[in-house]
């Protein structure tokens, strides 16, 4: 477990250059917004990630990824659904769009194809859709493929009955052997585990503070950094990263005093950590701090989905829900908002 002491005395030594805190998202930046320090120096890109014809992102409150192929993969609660881009902001497409609002994100590598897992939330944009005669989005675990065609969907007539209750879907990972893990961290807080057709294993966590519990599981991710893997949770209102078998049987607390911990992403043996409270935290293999990352000054602006884009500050994140490392450590990460964020961090 990592102390606040710990956090304090990284603080000074990290850099954080904002001079033009003015700028908008996309707009004329004359000097470049650095981030981060050492090896985990980063600059904001203005501008990144246009849309055909001055499109709208539409509300965010998911993922963002990046494939084999350095594709950047972004989930959102507009009609978009997934919006697919090019490394250098070009938009390639939109897929899935009976699967708007994942709200969650893994992608996996499996018999030799791109795959992508999504934990869906029930409710984003049913009144347009009903309007439109499509089906409302439902809580459910999704398997696509990277043109966005349905490979599997959790429940399934093989699932079995779910104890607790099918909602409040956030997370959703896949481990080595196939197996499906999905959290309800909105829900019950329970996680259960799935075989690779879908079928119910197992159930374990529920809410609390003690080990083995949970206060929001908003996210999951694999972790074999220390020989058999591992499930790793984000535990957000309980401020903390957890290890647990892939059983479900605990292993103890990887990382704390966290600003509500929201999603990861993997870089070799560092982890990226989407944090709601404005900031992405980067942790070495002891879950000891390395970088903070786009820290806003500004506490009123902290886990604010309702900020304006004439209010958002390139290089200063306002929520991170969303963040994905690509090959070359270059970081994007998707901001909790009305209007829809996303941000490029270029390493240097």
């Amino acid at each position: 477990m990592k102390s606040t002491i710990a956090l304090l005395a990284l603080v000074p030594f990290l850099l954080h250059a904002h001079p033009d805190h003015g700028a908008q998202p996309g707009g004329d930046v004359k000097a470049p917004v650095i981030t981060g320090n050492g090896a985990w120096t980063y600059e904001a890109v203005p501008g990144w990630g246009k849309l055909p014809e001055g499109g709208a992102l539409g509300p965010t409150h998911g993922s963002v990824l990046v494939g084999p192929d350095q594709k950047v993969y972004f989930s959102t609660e507009s009609e978009l659904a997934i919006i697919v881009w090019e490394p250098d902001g070009t938009f390639v497409k939109s897929i899935a769009p009976e699967c708007q609002g994942f709200h969650a994100m893994d992608i996996r590598q499996e018999d030799g194809k791109t795959v992508i897992y999504g934990a869906q939330n029930n409710g984003y944009g049913n009144g347009a859709r009903k309007k439109k005669g499509l089906k409302p989005t439902p809580f459910r675990v999704c398997k696509i493929d990277t043109d966005g065609n349905l490979l599997l969907e959790i429940p399934n007539a093989s699932t079995g009955e779910v104890p607790g209750g099918w909602n409040g879907l956030t997370a959703v990972t896949a481990a080595p052997d196939g197996s499906i893990f999905a959290a309800m961290g909105y829900g019950s807080q329970l996680i259960h585990k799935f075989d690779a057709t879908g079928k119910i294993l197992k159930t374990f966590g529920g809410k609390g503070k003690e080990d083995g519990k949970f206060n929001t599981c908003h996210g999951l991710t694999i972790d074999t950094r220390f020989g058999a893997p591992r499930l790793l949770v984000a535990d957000r209102e309980n401020r903390r990263l957890c290890h647990l078998d892939l059983e479900g049987n605990w292993i103890g607390v990887h990382a704390t005093n966290l600003r509500r911990p929201c999603s990861f992403s993997w870089h070799g043996e560092h982890l990226a950590v989407a944090e709601l409270e404005a900031r992405v935290v980067i942790l070495d293999k002891n879950g000891t701090p390395v970088s903070f990352l786009g820290d806003n000054p500004d506490r009123k602006r902290w886990a604010n989905f309702g900020v304006q884009a004439k209010d958002q500050q390139l290089g200063l994140f306002t929520a991170p829900h969303g963040v994905g490392f690509a090959a070359n450590g270059d970081l994007y990460v998707q901001d909790w908002n009305t209007s829809g964020r996303i941000t490029k961090l270029r390493k240097k």
